[in-house]
């Protein structure tokens, strides 16, 4: 080990909450310390400790935030995004991280847990075999007997690694790929790669729609289709961990990466991430769950702590991990903030007692790129750090924090286990095609195959930028567009970017065309990519319609000139955003506002003023505030397509014409004014200072807010409409009879009002996840065309709950021709119904009776009931 980083270490790491001399990290149920306050959620079991001797209870958030005057931040007006936005004032910092002391860790692995399959609820299932996909979920596939099976020859096959060739498979080096792990004797290496998306840094790929499209759709077949076909091209590619799923949580609307996750709702964004997730490692490849977690903005995402209770982390920031575990997840990617003072990926509290012990969770966790922060991660948790390399914490000194005893060598071979554990689990030891092509060197001839791995995915791209568009506002009917004699396109946004689809590395520019992905490594290389102005012009060709456009959109007056007397305008605008280590005019990844970019309002007041229909379309990684013209009488049609991919410019023309009858449906709130959402984007601080952002709005985020303060948004979360017309009746709700006998009494427990239990894989039992509840209603098409809806259902808890006012906790969906009438059906499993007990540390049923909404959106509810006790 380099003297400078002992040193280093000793400095720094003097006391965390929690932490004692001679401690032990175990996993065993009898050891694990609980909280017994919501204030914050390492405060009372930060500890790396199994035993609770050597607790302390140092809080974590004793650092009162403040607003004061002197920390404004101002901006001026960014010719990309419109008028300037207002000043968000900075909290306080913090005084530093917690971290963990220089000790001896010993180390008892966490035991599996051991529920016997118990078909047809709870059948053993293989990863590359999922369950069918289905709009009303009623299987918890049990990846239980897999992992069981891929650990023990992972167990096996490492027996005889020295310490130094185990450390091997826990470091990142150099590579062809974004992160890569060294082959170690007769282990191949691993070779990690983004995005979320698709295959990044290589070509031949498909640019899938962005995962905030992919949510839109609120259509789990899609949503599963989509992941498997990512992981079929990954692993066309040579790819064995796709960095994607993201899944953080859109709580500040101005989030740089927000576009790709899937929306400001734990629900939606969970049932997102494990349709992702079963999609992807159904294609081959090891999906990997990120940022865990609460990497809610950009700026200073390195530098700021994020202050959560432990009510809220468990019930809105944990729950889409939790269900990407339930996926199957083979990696888990924590992120680079801190949380409550500690830094993610050296946060005992968040990785070895959240989610190894409380999820259960079987496979690895890796840091992100440079998020490691100390040898001792790996007593809390951390698996694996990325990239690695000489000065990574790990590599020479992992070995001599094992060496002597600061690290025991049962937590090395855990480490080891779990990386070999879900390469055997992926079944990726069997004929797994090798790495084709060089993420550092994309030219080089001699590393870069160029194997083509798109198939026929272009039209799952098409299907869900269609199905992802919503269609916020139509006004007498004038959508969809039925063969006009003359239309006009303004607006760079429908038009081809100027310099190809990929001007930009990573996407990191002004985009001059279509927005169909944001910027970052949340990206990939487009092969093509279909504008709307191509788009049109064929179908225009087939309709025998005059075409014109404008695609200056700094020249209103011409803009305004050019619409007189067309049958149809459509104004194209977007808004662009995305990862921090590239700023686009002025946007450090997050957005500076939340307005329309290339004056994007004015532009469109200047068609509406010469225009009586026109028809507005954005692509857009979140809300924007669009006031200024949505309720103009000449702004006939709201069309909000978001991120389409390669097809995004045909996706827009089946909506426009009614190839596609618009079925999506809002993932976030848009508001009427940027101060009506409950987080603005916190900016300030030196380059030394760790901001303070304090979760003060709790449980209330996005609509939830909105809803408790009574705010009307301009369209709610969960909003959508159609080209036709729905009807909801008959409504019904029953018990579903429990299968599970093996955990009677554990249901017994809860229905008596107990929680659950402290152990090994608490929150993703069966019993807590297995079908309880479901209700069945009639949906009817009412209108004259085909077309599809998405019923959604919310809680609505006792107000001694202290739950938002409604809470989604359902949905599906349902294609109908005209006058037709199905049944469709949503089943609540406990915890849906349940809320965390911080006294408890555990889900219970809340006392008092617990009604539901079924309808169209969060407040559009059309059938209402109560929850059977």
């Amino acid at each position: 080990m380099r003297s400078h980083r002992l040193l280093s270490l000793l400095l720094l790491l003097p006391f965390v909450a929690g932490n004692s001399a001679n401690s032990s990290v175990t996993g065993t149920t009898s050891s694990i310390v609980t909280a017994t306050s919501s204030a914050s959620s390492t405060s009372a079991s930060a500890s790396t400790s199994g035993t609770s001797s050597s607790t302390a209870s140092t809080s974590t958030t004793s650092t009162t935030s403040t607003i004061t005057s002197s920390s404004v931040i101002s901006v001026s007006s960014s010719t990309s995004s419109g008028s300037a936005f207002t000043s968000i004032p900075s909290l306080a910092t913090e005084t530093g991280p917690l971290t963990v002391p220089l000790s001896e860790y010993s180390f008892t692995p966490w035991p599996t847990p051991s529920l016997a399959p118990d078909p047809p609820v709870y059948p053993a299932t293989d990863p590359l075999y999922p369950p069918p996909v289905s709009a009303d979920p009623q299987i918890v596939p049990d990846f239980g007997p897999a992992w069981a099976a891929a650990r023990a020859k992972a167990q096996a096959f490492i027996a005889n690694f020295t310490v130094w060739e185990k450390v091997n498979l826990t470091t990142g080096v150099n590579g062809r790929c974004v992160g890569n792990i060294p082959p170690v004797g007769d282990f191949p290496g691993l070779c990690l790669e983004d995005s979320p998306l698709g295959v990044r840094e290589t070509d031949f790929v498909t640019a899938f729609p962005a995962g905030i499209t992919t949510a839109s759709t609120w259509n789990r077949a899609l949503m599963r289709l989509r992941g498997l076909y990512m992981g079929q091209e990954f692993k066309g590619k040579g790819a064995n961990i796709a960095l994607g799923p993201m899944m953080n949580m859109g709580r500040v609307p101005q989030g740089g990466r927000n576009w790709e996750g899937f929306g400001a709702d734990p629900f939606l964004s969970g049932e997102t991430a494990h349709e992702t997730v079963l999609g992807m490692q159904a294609g081959g490849v090891q999906a990997t769950a990120k940022h865990y977690m609460n990497n809610e903005q950009e700026w200073k995402r390195t530098m700021e702590s994020s202050n959560v209770d432990d009510r809220t982390e468990h019930e809105i920031y944990v729950q889409p991990f939790m269900r990407a575990v339930m996926g199957g997840v083979s990696s888990v990617m924590c992120s680079y903030n801190l949380i409550n003072d500690t830094y993610a990926c050296n946060n005992n509290k968040t990785l070895n007692d959240m989610m190894k012990r409380e999820i259960g969770f079987q496979g690895f966790i890796q840091s992100d790129w440079g998020a490691t922060m100390a040898t001792l991660s790996a007593a809390v948790g951390l698996d694996v750090t990325m990239p690695g390399g000489t000065d990574s914490y790990f590599g020479e000194d992992l070995v001599e924090f094992v060496t002597n005893n600061t690290i025991s060598m049962e937590r090395l071979d855990d480490m080891a286990t779990r990386v070999v554990t879900s390469w055997f689990f992926m079944h990726q030891d069997e004929n797994y095609p090798p790495v084709s092509f060089n993420a550092n060197d994309p030219l080089d001839p001699a590393t870069n195959f160029h194997i083509n791995v798109q198939s026929d995915h272009y039209k799952v791209v098409r299907e869900i930028g269609a199905a992802g568009t919503v269609l916020l506002k139509n006004e007498g009917g004038v959508l969809p567009l039925d063969k006009p004699r003359t239309l006009v396109l303004v607006g760079s946004d429908a038009a081809p970017p100027t310099s190809g689809p990929n001007e930009y590395v990573d996407q990191g520019g002004d985009p001059s065309g279509i927005l169909a992905m944001g910027w970052g490594s949340g990206t990939d290389n487009f092969t093509y990519l279909i504008s709307p102005y191509e788009a049109i012009q064929a179908r225009a060709r087939e309709d025998q319609t005059s075409v014109f456009w404008n695609f200056n959109d700094w020249d209103l007056d011409a803009a305004g000139n050019d619409v007189i007397g067309m049958d149809v305008a459509i104004v194209f605008v977007n808004s662009d955003s995305g990862e921090g280590y590239i700023t686009v005019d002025g946007n450090a990844g997050d957005r500076q506002n939340l307005t329309a970019w290339h004056q994007g309002d004015d532009l469109i007041l200047a068609v509406a003023a010469q225009n009586n229909n026109t028809i507005v379309v954005t692509n857009s990684v979140g809300p924007l505030i669009i006031e200024p013209w949505v309720e103009h009488p000449n702004v006939t049609a709201v069309v909000w397509a978001s991120l389409g991919g390669n097809e995004a410019g045909n996706a827009i023309m089946d909506i426009l014409y009614g190839n596609w009858n618009p079925s999506g449906k809002l993932p976030y709130t848009i508001a009427k004014d940027i101060t009506d959402y409950p987080a603005p984007l916190i900016l300030g601080g030196t380059e030394a200072d760790i901001l303070s952002i304090n979760y003060t709005e709790g449980l209330m985020i996005d609509y939830r807010w909105f809803d408790a303060m009574n705010i009307t948004p301009r369209y709610e979360f969960g909003f959508g409409l159609s080209y036709t017309t729905f009807e909801f009746s008959d409504l019904t709700i029953s018990k579903v009879a429990s299968l599970d006998y093996a955990e009677t009494d554990l249901i017994n427990n809860w229905e008596n009002g107990g929680a659950s239990p402290i152990a090994e894989g608490s929150s993703t039992a069966l019993w807590l996840h297995m079908p309880a509840y479901q209700v069945t209603f009639n949906v009817k098409n009412t209108g004259s065309v085909y077309g599809g809806e998405i019923p959604q259902l919310y809680l609505h808890h006792p107000a001694s709950a202290m739950e938002p006012p409604s809470i989604l906790k359902g949905f599906t969906n349902i294609e109908l021709s005209p006058g037709e009438t199905q049944r469709a059906s949503i089943t609540l499993s406990r915890y849906d119904v349940s809320i965390w007990d911080v006294v408890r540390q555990g889900w219970a049923r809340p006392e008092g009776t617990i009604d539901f909404s079924v309808g169209a959106s969060s407040r559009d509810f059309r059938l209402s009931g109560t929850i059977p006790q």
